[in-house]
């Protein structure tokens, strides 16, 4: 019999019924700071887009939620959804699940691409002047 996933001993629907001061008190200490804190407007709106989002596809709808938000904690009312966040080149699809509480948004999606060097051609280097074209 496969165990349930929880988060710190809560299973979702545990989350979802406790109360947000409740629920603060789980995560970790740099978490919930900002959180304490107050969520900025950017943050605020992004989470009503996402009720929105969510109530939609309880009708049967589909609403995809982008956002530049990278520094919001995922909350117990997110697991389920799908956001794209942006890199800082494109929108990137970010699957919220219950593994994911607590951490912030932006861990999921990498900024920077790892630089792959070609090799080198004729004048990348004081050297390569002397080597035979053929």
């Amino acid at each position: 019999m496969p165990r349930e996933p929880t988060y710190r001993g809560f299973t979702l629907d545990e989350l979802q019924q406790i109360s947000m001061d409740d629920f603060i008190r789980l995560l970790p200490a740099r978490q919930r700071r900002s959180m304490l804190r107050g969520l900025p407007n950017e943050q605020r709106i992004f989470i009503e887009t996402l009720r929105k989002a969510k109530q939609a596809a309880e009708k049967g709808q589909s609403l995809t939620v982008k956002t530049h938000c990278r520094d919001i904690v995922i909350l117990p009312e997110m697991v389920g959804m799908t956001v794209l966040l942006y890199s800082g080149k494109e929108f990137v699809p970010v699957p919220i699940t219950l593994d994911k509480i607590g951490h912030y948004l932006g861990e999921y999606v990498i900024t920077n691409k790892r630089v792959v060097h070609g090799t080198p051609g004729i004048g990348a280097s004081k050297s390569s002047m002397y080597v035979p074209l053929k």
